[in-house]
């Protein structure tokens, strides 16, 4: 697990090389986006419960076999297995949009999470649709322009979203 700096300077060091321009110009967006990129994850941090349940409780409406007996969500314990894992998953989000790097999310959350789900006869395709619930969500509550660093936030809105596709695409 890397931040965006450390792996820049990983990779240039394996490469026996200076950091380019480029590589200097990006590190510095990432600075200078620091506060909008605080801002976005105490936002989703603060209102974790509020997007978990809401995902969950929209996905268990379009998906009602899921809390139905013999669901995967069926009983109270695989409901908050379900739940448990939502949250997992959006908590990486988080470290991921902080590092402003996948890896965090990558190593620690999703490498085998498919392949635990296949295990267990969890559906994959609804596992998807809450993280996508998830997803919308969490932009709506980050991309609420009052109360936060003003400026352009559209770079950090497409990276939010795309950790979220990454997570649905990894267990989908």
């Amino acid at each position: 697990m890397f931040d965006a700096f450390t792996k820049v300077v990983s990779q240039a060091d394996a490469r026996g090389a200076y950091l380019t321009t480029d590589q200097i110009d990006a590190l510095t967006a990432l600075v200078s986006d620091g506060n909008k990129r605080m801002d976005v994850v105490n936002r989703i941090t603060s209102n974790s419960s509020k997007i978990v349940a809401d995902a969950a409780r929209s996905l268990f409406a379009e998906q009602p076999q899921l809390i139905a007996p013999g669901g995967n969500a069926y009983t109270s314990r695989r409901m908050a297995a379900c739940l448990r894992d939502m949250e997992i998953i959006l908590r990486y989000v988080t470290y991921a949009i902080f590092s402003g790097d996948a890896s965090v999310l990558d190593d620690r959350c999703l490498n085998g999470l498919r392949e635990t789900y296949i295990a267990l006869g969890t559906p994959g395709a609804s596992v998807a649709v809450g993280v996508e619930k998830m997803k919308q969500a969490a932009l709506a509550i980050a991309g609420d322009t009052s109360g936060i660093t003003p400026g352009d936030c559209a770079s950090i809105m497409s990276e939010v979203a795309s950790y979220f596709d990454r997570a649905a695409a990894a267990v989908a």
